[in-house]
């Protein structure tokens, strides 16, 4: 335990050095709130046809945590770990006797400190400027938490594994991270877009993941299909990610 402990402290001081992975975690959630915030506020739609009958900033607080998760998970992640196989550091890791899973868990260990420390400072823009409240099913939201971070360190890990190189690792990590952006639900309603958009929402892991959150934060309850379809991208991911991993 103290030599995992040792390994994700190095990785937290590591990632500090990272301009882009501090930028897409702590800044971009924060403009995009103050961008959204600023041209819809925080009024509910009078019909309720969009932003589920609540404001919009409410409906986006939730959605902007699963995109830090989003960033630390085809962003962060998988450069750190392609970096780390080009360099040799894999290597000399597997040398010491640091097993792969040493490395994954330091890895989650890291992501999870991060995305809890920017997700607060979220949150703290969005009350203090947007007078957004707390969530409605605390004890929920953070098993949904836990649950979604588990599953995009899995998923950045795995990307991690299979990319050849720190290119090509950003390269589809910028790319995966836009398009869920657009098309998950962190950017236009799900309301007004096109059948086609709402499909290819649909199939990345950032649209379960903000179900997952949204609904107990908004208090509509326990999302057992968006639970259903995380846990997959967990489970694969994690048994991919261990057949993929490559040292060198």
């Amino acid at each position: 335990m103290a030599s995992l402990l040792k390994l994700a402290w190095m990785e937290l001081k590591l990632f500090a050095r990272e301009p882009v992975t501090v930028f897409f975690t702590f800044a971009l959630p924060i403009i995009f709130l103050f961008v959204m915030g600023e041209v819809f506020g925080n009024t509910p739609d009078p019909d309720g046809e969009v932003y589920r009958g609540v404001g919009p900033m409410d409906y986006y607080v939730s959605a902007y945590v699963g995109l830090v998760m989003t960033a630390m998970g085809v962003i962060s992640l998988p450069v750190h770990l392609a970096a780390y196989r080009e360099h040799g550091v894999l290597r000399r890791l597997r040398a010491s006797s640091v097993s792969a899973w040493m490395i994954f868990g330091s890895q989650v260990m890291v992501s999870l400190v991060i995305v809890v420390l920017s997700s607060i400072i979220l949150w703290a823009f969005a009350t203090g400027f947007y007078d957004v409240g707390l969530p409605k099913s605390g004890g929920q939201v953070i098993a949904a938490f836990i649950l979604s971070m588990l599953s995009f360190a899995a998923v950045g890990v795995l990307l991690g594994a299979v990319l050849p190189s720190p290119r090509a690792a950003q390269g589809a990590g910028l790319l995966l991270f836009f398009i869920m952006l657009l098309l998950a639900g962190a950017g236009p309603p799900r309301e007004v877009m096109t059948d086609v958009m709402r499909w290819v929402g649909d199939v990345t892991p950032l649209r379960h993941v903000i179900g997952l959150l949204q609904d107990p934060w908004l208090g509509f309850g326990w999302n057992w299909a968006a639970t259903g379809v995380v846990l997959g991208f967990t489970v694969g991911a994690a048994l991919l990610s261990l057949k993929f991993f490559r040292w060198e």
